[in-house]
């Protein structure tokens, strides 16, 4: 069967063309599934997705820029919903995230991104000011939720969140997340502790 060749999407400008967008991150989501991390390029995604390699680079900065819009778009299904105890809205939000991490390949490409970032400015730049913010705003609600009830002091909220976010990366980054989950509860319970008085 011949292969069909895409149709060049037309460019507005700075402005993203919601069609060129989604067709662009639908394009990413399968040269990631089938390339993986180590074959996705910015010229595989534009000849999937029929547009110029200049409109994605003007959207996207780089191909992690890209991967981690991937990542946020699939990964919006996962939110983490206050209840009455923290530890175990922790435990709840935290095997749904390793879920995803091991079983999407936008999930499994987020040790590399993390890797990529520390000898990319550009990606490091994208992680720490907009990927970082946007994707702990929902586990940081966690935090605010149990502060608000009394759960734990206030002015530790940034510190909890931070011994969380260390926590999930350690088992990323050792490449240990099968191994780690029977850990995650003991863990949560520690990061929710109440603070002596």
């Amino acid at each position: 069967m011949k292969a069909t060749t895409p149709m060049r999407r037309a460019s507005i400008g700075a402005r993203r063309n919601p069609a060129s967008q989604a067709a662009i991150l639908a394009a990413a989501r399968a040269v990631l599934a089938e390339e993986g991390y180590a074959g996705f390029s910015i010229d595989a995604v534009s000849r999937r997705a029929g547009a110029g390699k200049p409109t994605i680079y003007r959207w996207w900065k780089n191909r992690a820029d890209l991967l981690m819009e991937v990542y946020a778009a699939e990964k919006a299904g996962i939110r983490a919903v206050p209840t009455d105890d923290l530890a175990r809205d922790l435990v709840a939000h935290t095997m749904a995230l390793w879920a995803f991490w091991c079983g999407t390949p936008s999930g499994r490409t987020f040790r590399a991104l993390l890797a990529e970032a520390q000898s990319d400015p550009d990606a490091l730049a994208a992680l720490r000011e907009k990927f970082l913010p946007e994707r702990l705003r929902d586990v940081r609600g966690l935090f605010t939720a149990a502060a608000a009830r009394g759960d734990i002091p206030a002015e530790e909220v940034e510190a909890r969140l931070a011994l969380y976010i260390g926590f999930n990366w350690f088992y990323v980054l050792t490449d240990q997340l099968e191994a780690g989950q029977a850990s995650i509860p003991a863990a949560m319970r520690l990061i929710a502790a109440p603070t002596p008085r």
